[in-house]
């Protein structure tokens, strides 16, 4: 059994995010205390509020906003012809090569060597190696009972096609959407959460007549690359890459990758990729059940084409948190420069909005302040911390993005107003207690 590999340097930049998300809880290292186990991840209490955030924000543009959306959660076990049928039983392979002298394994295909990485070892030769994680359903272990812990979202997708139309009725062209977990067993995982053996996916298949096909690509590609920018990304940090003819899949026609420059180099967040009507012809087929679309207007019976745009919810978050990372010198509580660690997520992605600081430990301004972090935290998340120096605790806050520090002082009791500290330009502001719900509600929403 292999453990966490998170003690291994990324460099620079990406092992200060690193320490960080381990130290503020973002992320932990799955089951630490018996030694991890490799690229398995936890999401802390601050991470799992920036993942929800990234999928309710994905959530929000791309289904619940949308006339021509509907949502899906379809099952992670499923009947194991589905993934006979989908090619994944044949198909879904790597090739793997080991190491005869430290015995590690890689990927053939990425290593531009012919002796090993690590040690300059011999090779063995490349062998086949499926990536989907089998289990058995039942109480018997044999062939009859195998099933697989899914690779993927969309086929649970595909499956239904006939399912979500016939229920919501929706006329082509018109996309399904899931977000949910997926399993492959990877020969290399690695880069902290961004290559793991567990993952969540956020998938749409988008069904619309052939003919339209492109159509519907180049907006599908617009419209996702354009998301991460809306949602706080650093257009300098994206870019759009097509694969080539020698990439595609047999049955794409096009594919394009949202990638975004990690400290390590340029690496997909997401790919959009034209796949024709190959799926639900192959499901029709193994199943015997007609999945044609009927068009009333051309009064004709057919397959509809597919754009599937699959993005990687982790990959995604960590990317957030990758670009939010800032470090700017400021004066400390005594004047002289210190280094400020700040996380600049957007109002929408980042994790706690608001922090409430009672100046003191004096009662009346305790009262005060659980008061104010009561009527908060209905509206969004907030944090309270009256532990050590006003100055520190603002560090605190600007560390894990915090939009806007809550300062209950003393002059509070006299004038019902607390001091607001904007966390990028550290500019404060007087606000009146009863009028600050609505003015966070104006700045977050």
């Amino acid at each position: 059994m292999s453990v966490n590999t998170s003690s291994v340097s990324l460099g620079g930049k990406m092992d200060k995010i690193v320490s960080l998300a381990k130290r503020r809880g973002f992320v932990f290292p799955s089951s630490e205390i018996y030694g991890g186990l490799a690229s398995c991840w936890d999401y802390g209490p601050l991470g799992v509020l920036l993942k929800n955030n990234v999928k309710r924000a994905w959530w929000i543009d791309n289904v619940q906003t949308k006339m021509n959306m509907c949502g899906l959660d379809a099952a992670i076990l499923m009947h194991p012809q589905v993934w006979e049928a989908s090619g994944h039983v044949n198909c879904f392979q790597d090739p793997m090569v080991d190491c005869k002298s430290c015995k590690k394994r890689f990927r053939a295909d990425e290593l531009n060597t012919s002796v090993c990485p690590e040690c300059g070892g011999e090779l063995t030769e490349a062998r086949q190696f499926n990536l989907m994680f089998k289990t058995f359903m039942g109480p018997l272990e044999d062939a009859s009972a195998i099933v697989y812990m899914r690779p993927e979202t969309a086929q649970g997708i595909f499956v239904n096609f006939k399912n979500a139309a016939n229920s919501t009725r929706k006329k082509l062209p018109f996309g399904i959407a899931q977000i949910g977990k997926s399993f492959r067993n990877e020969i290399t995982p690695g880069k902290f959460t961004f290559r793991t053996r567990e993952f969540e996916q956020m998938e749409i298949e988008f069904f619309c007549r052939p003919d339209e096909s492109d159509k519907w690509f180049d907006y599908w590609v617009n419209e996702r690359y354009n998301w991460y920018i809306e949602h706080g990304v650093k257009p300098e940090n994206l870019r759009l890459r097509e694969h080539d003819k020698s990439e595609l899949a047999h049955y794409a026609k096009a594919c394009k990758d949202v990638e975004y420059n990690f400290p390590w180099g340029w690496s997909e967040l997401e790919g959009i990729a034209s796949r024709g009507d190959y799926d639900l012809k192959c499901h029709q087929s193994s199943s015997g059940e007609n999945l044609t679309y009927f068009d009333e207007e051309r009064n004709e019976h057919f397959l509809p084409f597919v754009i599937e745009p699959s993005a990687g919810a982790d990959r995604a978050a960590l990317a957030f948190l990758t670009d939010a990372y800032d470090e700017e010198e400021v004066p400390n509580d005594k004047g002289k420069p210190d280094v400020r660690t700040v996380l600049r997520f957007s109002a929408d992605i980042a994790p706690i909005k608001a922090a409430v600081l009672p100046l003191s430990k004096k009662q009346e301004l305790i009262s005060v302040s659980e008061k104010l972090f009561a009527d908060i935290s209905r509206i969004c998340p907030c944090e309270y911390d009256e532990r050590g120096s006003i100055g520190k605790r603002y560090r605190r806050q600007d560390e894990i993005g915090t939009l806007y520090c809550v300062t209950v002082d003393f002059e509070t009791l006299n004038d019902s107003q607390v001091t607001v500290r904007y966390r990028d330009s550290m500019k404060q502001d007087r606000i009146s207690i009863s009028e600050l719900t609505n003015w966070l509600k104006d700045k977050i929403f």
